[in-house]
């Protein structure tokens, strides 16, 4: 995603989208701290839209781009290795740093070398920003794929555990399954179990892949046990076993 697309429906990242256009204009080192795949990059690349970018976990690299340019970006800081070298050569080169990292990194000489702290929530705190994401990426599906294709998410939970990393995969995930036919299913799961077997019990053990999907689909259709173990023709207590078997997949909620 281009820099200048940083997603600012929600209040916190409004707000942290002002503060990068002021930064903009402000020669001082800057913080952008958060989860991973909040913004950071994205954020720091619109603040210093020509510099350099260089991971923290290569100190001798950083200090190489610290001699050869006047404005550096600084991913991962929480990565480096020895923050005084960093601060020296930083103030010996008169280099202007907009570094990014975790939000559980703290440390007493991040205070001393930026003199701003700017910090993104995760996306479950930024929920009108998820809307503005999910139209972003459908698009960017709908490049990758070379097709156009209406696909509706208001039913499904947005996958945020990996804020924008999750949310793009799950949505490019089904973008693809929009319109899979039995044989493509049928292909991908031959190539998954392809890795899978060779124990003498297989049948038994990788049934869950095929039961828990039906289970879990027609307890959403249905939302009775009793209605979904006649229409699968199955005894009540035999769909209530196997429910039991996979509960590690919740099919009880």
């Amino acid at each position: 995603m281009d820099a200048t697309n940083f997603i600012t429906a929600s209040s916190a990242s409004t707000e942290a989208f002002k503060t990068a256009n002021l930064l903009k204009l402000l020669s001082v080192n800057a913080l952008i701290s958060g989860e991973k795949a909040t913004g950071k990059s994205l954020l720091a690349r619109y603040i210093l839209p020509n510099a350099t970018i260089v991971d923290a976990k290569d100190l001798n690299e950083i200090i190489l781009a610290l001699q050869s340019n006047s404005e550096l970006i600084i991913t991962h800081i929480e990565n480096i290795s020895n923050l005084d070298v960093l601060h020296e050569h930083i103030v010996q080169n008169s280099v202007r740093v907009v570094a990014t990292g975790s939000d559980r990194y703290v440390n007493e000489k991040l205070e001393e070398m930026f003199s701003v702290r700017l910090y993104l929530p995760p996306l479950d705190e930024r929920r009108e920003d998820v809307l503005e994401l999910q139209k972003q990426y459908h698009l960017d599906a709908e490049a990758l794929f070379g097709e156009n294709r209406e696909l509706d998410m208001s039913g499904i939970e947005p996958d945020l555990s990996e804020n924008s990393s999750s949310l793009r995969r799950q949505l490019f995930f089904y973008f693809l399954l929009s319109n899979i036919t039995e044989n493509d299913l049928m292909r991908i799961t031959e190539k998954f179990l392809s890795d899978k077997i060779g124990s003498n019990n297989d049948y038994r053990d990788l049934l869950y892949l095929y039961e828990v999907p039906l289970i879990r689909a027609g307890l959403k259709q249905f939302r009775s046990q009793l209605q979904l173990s006649e229409r699968l023709g199955l005894n009540r207590n035999t769909l209530r076993k196997k429910i039991a078997e996979n509960k590690e997949y919740q099919l009880d909620e």
